[in-house]
């Protein structure tokens, strides 16, 4: 039986030797060490192997006794035993390949979920991480330690640079491409939709839904005509629909896409709006908050 198991120790000369000393004598295998120093203690997360039979709070007791603290154990598999680096390298080739997948692999990569546990559970430690101005969260029972919250840092700037080189690609000319030639659009906001128009002709629409579950939460469909794409007017369409979405008493707008869609979070940047974004399955939900936006006239 194989377990994931993290404790806090005291910083001082021989806590991890008992800790050793322990898992000896009680027929506990050593199989993955890594260590996350902080000032006054040390948080160790330890891959064993223990005897059939053993339970969590039979692995919690172990290290309590050798002088663990605020310990927790998880049932995992051989892939725990993955090399550390390795594994920080192949979640940034991901990333680097496809942004978007972002919260999904920073969740995986810290054992945790990008969503609260069902039914309130145990009290869950959050890590945020902001992506342009997109924030992103994970939560897990574990304590976050300071070296994993760099790191989650470290790989949001790496998102927010691909993103930022990816959005200035989008916005520069595209040579050779006449259609819609120089023609500004304008922008007329009826009922719950915005719509950009360009000589009578509807080039992109963006459409506000009713409440689903969450009465303060408003979906919004947006599509812009291929013809006239990476103009910024879906980014002017996602403006106006937050703020049509505040007029409508809304507190958030939320955008769902499929996960390999690269152009959303950009977006989202270039609107200059401020979301929280999670992917589940082959989706990825942007939320973004309306409430203290100036509301769009009607």
């Amino acid at each position: 039986m194989l377990w994931r198991v993290r404790t806090t120790l005291a910083d001082r000369p021989g806590a991890l030797a008992r800790i050793a000393a322990g898992c000896g004598e009680a027929g506990v295998n050593i199989l993955g060490l890594q260590i996350f120093p902080g000032i006054e203690s040390v948080t160790d997360e330890l891959v064993l192997r223990t005897p059939p039979g053993w339970d969590a709070g039979r692995v919690i007791g172990l290290l309590a006794a050798a002088g663990g603290r605020a310990t927790v154990a998880m049932r995992c598999t051989e892939a725990a035993l993955s090399d550390q680096p390795t594994r920080y390298v192949q979640a940034a080739r991901t990333i680097l390949a496809q942004p978007a997948s972002f919260p999904e692999v920073v969740a995986r990569l810290f054992d945790a979920e990008p969503d609260p546990a069902p039914g309130g559970g145990p009290e869950q430690d959050v890590m945020e991480m902001v992506v342009g101005d997109v924030q992103v969260q994970v939560r897990r029972t574990a304590p976050f330690t300071p070296t994993e919250h760099a790191r989650g840092a470290s790989l949001a700037d790496l998102v927010s640079d691909v993103l930022a080189r990816a959005r200035g690609s989008a916005m520069a000319p595209r040579l050779g491409r006449r259609v819609g030639g120089g023609a500004t659009p304008a922008y007329l906001a009826e009922g719950d939709t915005v719509t950009a128009m360009i000589d009578g002709v509807a080039v992109g629409v963006a459409v506000i839904g009713p409440p689903a579950q969450d009465p303060g939460a408003r979906p919004v469909t947006l599509r812009v005509d291929p013809a006239w794409q990476r103009r910024g007017i879906g980014t002017r369409l996602l403006v106006d629909a937050a703020r049509l979405a505040s007029a409508l008493e809304a507190d958030e707008i939320v955008l769902t896409t499929r996960a390999d869609n690269r152009a959303v979070l950009p977006m989202v940047m270039a609107a200059g709006l401020r979301g929280r974004s999670r992917m589940a399955a082959e989706r990825l939900v942007v939320r973004v908050p309306v409430r203290d936006l100036k509301p769009l006239p009607r």
